[in-house]
């Protein structure tokens, strides 16, 4: 019966395998839930997805296979009426919580909470808005819809208006994650992390639990050992371009920066404008008074560093290809003079493109830069694009 939910899957790019399929199949089998249209979800999710970069297209793929599950419908309510009664209170004592039997309770028991909507369906004829007793939408009746009773059955609404029956699959919270749409700054970091390498660095300040044992077997008393911290020991340097047509991509490219800043511990970042030329800057109040020569940064950060471009790459290619090409200033040099420096002093290069991919081979410029970029070397600002371009550096 779950087949169309499978297929929905694969249809929105979940790759739900043959195994991962039957051990969701296993688990509603050996009954881990039942009743429960959220934990169906939560248990759903836990065997069919494998990357948190899909749980946004499950989501969706949920959403569309089980709309309304958590709706209850006024056929279904008089159906599960006709159910004897101590199989429904084996049902609430079995699937309620504590809090929730209270709650019942409260209500003059489930036996008279069903008996009351029984008398209410057979008594209303029509649709009734507000108030606190016919079934209908808002007021406080413990019947109906869109509104609000601590003990209440919801009917006919598809979605809760106070989160008492939560649809976590329309709430999407990883909707940043799925790997074919726009990295926001969670996203950034979870793409990033797969470039760590961590080392052990700086004076002896973290025990070490291992050590500390062996030492005291050894010695036959207590002897604690400690050893440097783990850090990342990554280095990178950041170029980012700024102005023209890169303003539309300037949050983006803010979100980039400040997911790298808590990613690395060793990052130096400059700013350029189009293309790198001899000059480079870090504040972009001071970008003409207090500029870096290039040259300067290319002997100062040695081979270990990776070396990140955060650029759209629009813009003339007389700005690549020839001297005196730059849009602000005479170069006496062309950009891409300066960039296979960069990729010669820095063999772990890599240029982000926040224009999405389907576009670069109408721009000139682009596919000038992706010449000195080629392959993998040149990604777009996408979780998936990201994280071909740190596997990229990690060559």
């Amino acid at each position: 019966m779950f087949q169309p939910f499978l297929d929905r899957l694969r249809a929105t790019g979940v790759p739900v395998s043959l195994r991962e399929y039957l051990t969701f199949l296993e688990a509603l089998e050996a009954g881990l839930v039942t009743f429960d249209a959220e934990g169906f979800y939560w248990l759903a999710r836990a065997a069919l997805v494998k990357d948190e970069r899909h749980i946004d297209r499950f989501d969706r793929a949920f959403a569309e296979a089980f709309r309304g599950l958590d709706a209850i419908a006024p056929e279904a309510v008089l159906a599960a009426l006709d159910l004897p009664p101590e199989w429904l209170a084996k049902l609430a004592e079995r699937h309620l919580t504590d809090e929730e039997r209270a709650a019942v309770q409260a209500a003059g028991g489930f036996q008279k909470l069903m008996d009351l909507l029984r008398r209410r369906l057979a008594e209303q004829t029509g649709r009734h808005q507000g108030g606190s007793k016919w079934i209908g939408t808002a007021g406080t009746s413990p019947f109906g819809a869109f509104g609000y009773n601590p003990e209440g059955v919801r009917i006919g609404q598809d979605e809760s208006r106070h989160q008492r029956a939560v649809k976590v699959w329309d709430r999407r919270e990883f909707r940043d994650l799925d790997d074919r749409v726009e990295l926001g700054t969670r996203a950034i970091k979870v793409a990033l992390k797969r470039l760590r390498r961590w080392a052990r660095e700086g004076a002896a300040e973290e025990l070490d639990l291992d050590g500390t044992i062996r030492a005291t077997a050894d010695r036959g008393w207590l002897d604690v050992q400690t050893r440097p911290a783990r850090r990342n020991a990554v280095k990178v340097i950041l170029f980012l371009d700024v102005g023209g047509s890169m303003d539309p991509h300037v949050q983006a490219v803010q979100e980039l920066f400040s997911a790298a800043r808590a990613e690395f511990r060793h990052l130096e970042h400059f700013y350029f404008h189009n293309c790198l030329y001899e000059a480079v800057w870090r504040d972009n109040r001071r970008r003409w008074d207090a500029q870096t020569p290039t040259a300067e940064v290319l002997r100062t950060y040695g081979a270990d560093w990776k070396c990140i471009f955060v650029g759209d790459a629009t813009m003339s290619p007389y700005e690549i290809l020839h001297p005196g090409g730059a849009s602000e200033h005479w170069n006496a040099e062309p950009g891409s003079v300066w960039l296979n420096r960069a990729c010669a002093q820095w063999p772990a290069h890599l240029w982000i493109n926040p224009v999405p991919e389907r576009f670069w081979d109408h721009t000139q410029s682009i596919r000038l830069i992706r010449d000195i970029f080629p392959g993998d070397r040149m990604v777009p600002m996408t979780l998936d694009g990201i994280a071909r371009g740190v596997r990229a550096l990690g060559r």
